[in-house]
């Protein structure tokens, strides 16, 4: 069983998103014509350079947990993640949109996006030698300016973020070593700061919150294009 640890995690995340997406009254399965285009593309985009990175040795995985099946130097389980992960957080961000009438984070958003911008740009540029911390620093330093800059209101993607630390500290805890002999993916510490939560990088919060946003984006994106069309 413990090669199929990876994928069951993935199972895992996505299991109970998945089934409650056909609620009747708030049903995600409608979403899917504009979530699944929106995922393909930021997919692609993230293992791409997932596919990089691991070309780059700046991290890697542990085939003693992996079912073996490869696309390049990516086990399925991996691009697996890109599908379940941002589906369980959209999904979150979409049942959010329903049940949440007064967000505490309203008034905050905006000056924190500010504030996150300018943290991880700081840290992107001390840091410029590191490629992970550089690189998250920077994509996520410059799409909350671009996003401050085009006044997105980022309040109800914080909550849901907030909402899914807990799951996100558990399935990355036990993907980077937390509960187990060994991480199914490891870090070259040369490349990060060498800062951990728990067994975490504290990049890969950031990671996160970005492969979250730019999803909850182009879905949003594709889908009020889509609605526009169809008047």
């Amino acid at each position: 069983m413990e090669k199929y640890t990876y994928l069951l995690i993935n199972i895992l995340c996505i299991f109970i998103p998945l089934i409650a997406s056909f609620y009747p009254r708030h049903s995600f399965f409608k979403e899917w014509r504009y979530f699944l285009p929106a995922n393909a593309c930021v997919a692609l985009f993230f293992l791409v350079w997932d596919y990089l990175f691991t070309d780059m040795g700046i991290w890697g995985f542990n085939e003693s947990y992996l079912t073996s099946w490869f696309v390049l130097n990516l086990p399925i389980e991996e691009i697996m993640f890109f599908i379940a992960i941002p589906y369980a957080c959209v999904f979150t961000y979409f049942a959010m949109l329903y049940l949440v009438k007064n967000n505490p984070l309203k008034r905050v958003q905006a000056p924190l996006t500010v504030a996150l911008s300018i943290v991880f740009l700081v840290v992107a540029i001390a840091f410029y030698d590191r490629w992970y911390t550089f690189t998250t620093g920077l994509l996520a330093g410059i799409y909350l300016l671009v996003s401050f800059y085009r006044k997105r209101d980022l309040s109800l993607v914080y909550l849901s973020y907030f909402i899914i630390l807990p799951f996100f500290f558990m399935s990355n805890g036990i993907l980077t070593g937390s509960f187990i002999d060994e991480p199914i993916v490891w870090y070259n510490n040369a490349e990060n700061l060498g800062l951990r939560m728990g067994t975490i990088p504290v990049e890969d919060s950031v990671y996160g919150f970005v492969l979250v946003l730019m999803n909850i984006d182009l879905y949003e994106w594709l889908k009020r294009r889509g609605e526009r069309d169809s008047i």
